[in-house]
């Protein structure tokens, strides 16, 4: 009798759990569909007014522009984008909180491991690359090399002799540099900085000799005169710098260097919520307002898959390690 009680008690708990388990889909099946019920919070992890505000705020207001939802923006910046990644990795993933991440999210996997609060992979979920900015290394007038080829022969003949400034240490801007310094095989000093105002007023001033960071920080100065144009770290000549030669084109070598602007989600978001904002921020992105506003500011916008972000990802972080542990870099 006792046996016969338990197996009905078993099986009754079975059931309830089932039903439970049914309940709780349908609930979040619910809850999905009708998504978004409320605005939703997007972290950008960096003060306003550069590039990353910029961009993120031009396809975020698309969005909205496309959908009717309402998304509200917030600027959380500190310790190098890692205060918003934080706040963002410990949000509820419910799709209701984003976040916005340039090339230092990849570069800080290296530069603060075993000390970041979350993992720059893990995590996040990936929604999507919204576009690739190209850098471009300019130099001070003064500096007397023509191009990238005779600035490299000047740089051996003088080793340690050329500085080199950037808007922080483990910035795009940095790493790049750093990799241009080891194909070429040449020396030169880094001279961090704080923001890439005070390293575009030093550059200018002639303290230092050399500055890479992204078209739409430099050339107001390089058609101005103020700076000249040594060649843009990308395969091709960007919409927004025409006239500004590749770094092969200029007689370096074939170096890729770029900051680029991508959207996550916390780990765990819906997948079909995520591939709803994806594909929404595909066609923000290939719009033809957009597509100009990024010419404008050199960005080549992208748009992509949640799992082609998350390759691309993968393969920054691989890239940036190398060239962080061939330099020596460390975090300030």
């Amino acid at each position: 009798m006792q046996s016969s009680q338990s197996r009905s008690l078993g099986l009754a708990r079975i059931v309830l759990a089932a039903a439970a388990l049914f309940c709780s889909a349908v609930v979040q099946a619910q809850a999905q569909s009708s998504w978004p019920a409320k605005p939703i919070k997007w972290i950008i992890p960096y003060p306003p007014g550069g590039i990353t505000d910029s961009a993120t705020r031009m396809v975020v207001q698309k969005v909205q522009e496309q959908t009717g939802w309402s998304i509200v923006v917030e600027n959380k910046p500190g310790a190098n984008s890692i205060l918003g990644a934080d706040f963002v990795s410990k949000a509820v993933p419910d799709g209701y909180t984003f976040l916005t991440v340039i090339g230092a999210h990849a570069a800080n996997a290296t530069l603060y491991a075993g000390k970041l609060p979350y993992d720059v992979v893990k995590s996040f979920a990936p929604v999507s690359l919204v576009g690739i900015a190209p850098l471009i290394m300019t130099a001070t007038n003064n500096l007397p090399a023509k191009d990238v080829k005779e600035l490299i022969a000047y740089a051996k003949a003088n080793p340690g002799k050329i500085s080199f400034g950037s808007s922080g240490v483990g910035a795009a801007a940095h790493l790049t540099q750093e990799l241009f310094k080891q194909v070429a095989g040449i020396d030169m000093v880094h001279v961090p900085y704080k923001g890439t105002a005070p390293a575009l007023a030093d550059l200018m001033g002639g303290s230092i000799q050399i500055l890479t960071d992204t078209p739409s920080a430099l050339m107001p100065q390089i058609r101005g005169g103020k700076i000249k144009a040594m060649g843009l770290f990308a395969a091709k000549r960007s919409p927004g710098a025409l006239e500004v030669p590749t770094i092969a084109e200029a007689g370096g070598p074939a170096i890729e260097g770029s900051t680029w602007v991508l959207f996550l989600a916390p780990a765990g978001t819906p997948r079909d919520i995520v591939g709803r904002l994806s594909a929404e921020t595909a066609k923000a992105v290939n719009s033809a307002d957009i597509k100009a506003r990024f010419d404008a500011l050199g960005i080549d916008g992208v748009g992509n898959a949640p799992d082609q972000v998350g390759k691309f990802l993968e393969d920054e972080n691989a890239k940036w390690a190398k060239v962080i542990a061939a330099a020596g870099v460390k975090a300030e």
